[in-house]
C-alpha cells in the first residue's frame, strides 16, 4: 500500500507566540487550566490522540506486510508485521497475518504460535481457527485440526472454507462419509465452488460409487471446463465402470490442458492408446 503525503509546506499568516503560550497550545493538559474537569477531559483525549495515532502506525506496517505478502516476499512482511506488533502488542491481526506468512514459508509451528496469540486476543476470530487447523493438518495432526474447524464452524456455521477444509481432514483420516457430508455442506454454501465437487467426486470413488463420483467431477468441468484435474479423475471413473472409451476421452482432454499430466499419460499408455 502507497501512502500518499501532501508535500508542499503552505505557510500562512505568521502570528508570534510567546514560549509560555506555545507550551500551553502543545500541551492540552497543561495544569493552568482552571476547570478540573475541563483539564482531565483534555488530558483523557490526549492520551486517546496518542493510542490512535500508535494503532494508525501500527496498521501501517500490517497493511505494508500484507503488500508484501502479496507478491511471496514473506521475510519482509514479517518484518513489518512484527514492528506493528511492538507498536501494538494487543493487535490480534498482526499477529494472524504473520502466521499466514510463517505458513506460506513452511513453518507451522511458528504459524500456530501466532494463531494462538491472535485466538487469545480475539476468542471469536473464526478465520483464525481455520488457518490453525491448517497448520496442524500441515503437521499430520488431522485431530487437532479438525477440533479447531469444529471451532471455525461453531462461530460462523456459513464459513465455508471451514467445511472444506475439515473435508479434506477427515478424507485424510479415511473418514469418508464425514468427508462427503462436509464437501456437500461447502457446496451448498457456495455451489460454484469446482474443488469441493471434484474431491466430493474422488470420496465417492474410493467408497465404489462411480456413478456419483462422474456426476460431481462433470458438473466441475460445467462450472470450469480447462480443469485437468476433474477430467483426469472422471477418466478414473470410467475406468472403473468399464468405459474405457469414454475414459480415454477424457484422458486426452487432460493432457491437451495439462501436458506434463503423467498420471493422464500413464493410464492411456496402460490402455494401450496414444496420447
Amino acid at each position: 500500500m502507497r501512502l500518499g503525503l501532501f508535500g508542499s509546506t503552505v505557510l500562512a499568516g505568521i502570528v508570534l507566540l510567546t514560549a509560555e503560550d506555545a507550551a500551553r497550545q502543545q500541551d492540552p493538559c497543561s495544569e493552568n487550566i482552571p476547570s478540573v474537569d475541563e483539564h482531565s477531559a483534555n488530558c483523557a483525549a490526549v492520551a486517546q490522540v496518542g493510542q490512535e495515532t500508535i494503532r494508525s502506525q501500527a496498521a501501517a506496517f500490517n497493511n505494508g506486510g500484507n503488500a508484501r505478502a502479496a507478491k511471496g516476499e514473506n521475510d519482509r512482511a514479517i518484518a513489518d508485521y512484527n514492528e506493528a506488533i511492538r507498536l501494538d502488542p494487543n493487535y490480534a491481526h498482526a499477529y494472524f497475518n504473520r502466521g499466514r506468512a510463517y505458513a506460506a514459508k513452511g513453518d507451522n509451528d511458528r504459524a500456530i504460535a501466532d494463531y494462538n496469540e491472535a485466538i487469545r486476543l480475539d476468542s471469536k476470530f473464526s478465520v483464525a481457527y481455520n488457518n490453525r487447523g491448517i497448520a496442524y493438518k500441515a503437521k499430520g495432526d488431522n485431530d487437532g485440526a479438525i477440533a479447531d474447524y469444529n471451532e471455525a464452524i461453531r462461530l460462523d456455521p456459513k464459513y465455508m472454507p471451514a467445511y472444506f477444509n475439515r473435508a479434506l481432514a477427515y478424507f485424510a483420516k479415511r473418514d469418508y462419509d464425514r468427508a462427503i457430508t462436509n464437501y456437500s455442506a461447502a457446496i451448498r454454501l457456495d455451489p460454484k465452488y469446482t474443488g469441493a465437487y471434484n474431491n466430493r467426486g474422488t470420496a465417492y470413488l474410493v467408497k465404489g460409487d462411480s456413478n456419483r463420483a462422474i456426476a460431481d467431477y462433470s458438473e466441475a468441468i460445467s462450472l470450469d471446463p480447462t480443469y485437468t484435474d476433474a477430467y483426469n479423475n472422471r477418466g478414473n471413473a470410467y475406468i472403473l465402470k468399464g468405459d474405457s472409451n469414454r475414459a480415454i476421452a477424457d484422458y486426452r482432454t487432460a493432457l491437451k490442458l495439462d501436458p506434463t499430466l503423467n498420471e493422464a499419460r500413464d493410464q492411456l499408455q496402460r490402455l494401450g492408446v496414444s496420447p
